[in-house]
């Protein structure tokens, strides 16, 4: 049976990172990996206090390298033939989410399987940026070979994994997790109406290029 680890890449995520940590361990995963990426808030202290979970493995590099690099080094720590990435600013997050990501790969459905989150600012049906969660699970294999390309990424890490599937005509999958709260990385510290606005200017910039 294929083990599953499921990856949780954290930067500055006090206000949420107990309880998805807490909450995703709780499920059978083989293991739990939370990478904190040189936070320089309460992360690493909590996530310090979480250390007796057993299926915890906690990994703190000195300084902030982004989430490529926070990715490939989960990767590399992990045992499992499957990886599930969960982000660490969610709220609602249930075990029927878990499985919905990781069960079609687990059956050969599927190679990649992208979560998206119904409880956004953006309505979820008609969200253009749906391909860039870090919801996703996928084969240890299909990203093992990209490790190095992932560290200098950044934050465009999921593009990368997208087009590398999308080159080797692998099968990828989209599922709705249904209550999943998560809020856009622009909204982070600013109030919703600016938010939007800033929404609707990268979305005009996007379509705005012929």
């Amino acid at each position: 049976m294929s083990k599953i680890s499921a990856i949780i890449c954290a930067y500055n995520e006090e206000k949420t990172i107990k309880e998805v940590v807490t909450t995703v361990c709780k499920y059978f995963f083989d293991e739990v990996i939370v990478v904190s990426d040189g936070s320089t808030d309460g992360t690493a202290k909590i996530l310090g206090e979480l250390q007796f979970l057993p299926s915890l493995k906690y990994i703190a590099p000195p300084e902030n390298k982004g989430k490529g690099y926070a990715m490939a080094t989960g990767i590399e720590n992990s045992t499992g033939e499957i990886i599930a990435f969960i982000d660490a600013d969610l709220s609602n997050l249930k075990e029927e989410h878990f499985e919905q990501l990781f069960t079609p790969v687990f059956s050969n459905e599927a190679d990649m399987v992208l979560g998206q989150a119904t409880e956004t600012l953006i309505n979820y049906k008609f969200n253009p940026f749906k391909s860039f969660t870090g919801q996703r699970a996928l084969l240890k294999q299909d990203v093992f070979t990209i490790l190095e390309e992932m560290r200098t990424s950044k934050f465009g890490v999921e593009t990368l994994i997208n087009l590398h599937h999308q080159t080797q005509e692998k099968r990828i999958q989209y599922v709705m997790l249904e209550g999943l709260k998560h809020p856009p990385k622009f909204d982070k510290g600013r109030s919703k109406s600016r938010a939007i606005k800033k929404f609707v200017g990268m979305t005009s910039n996007c379509f705005s290029i012929v």
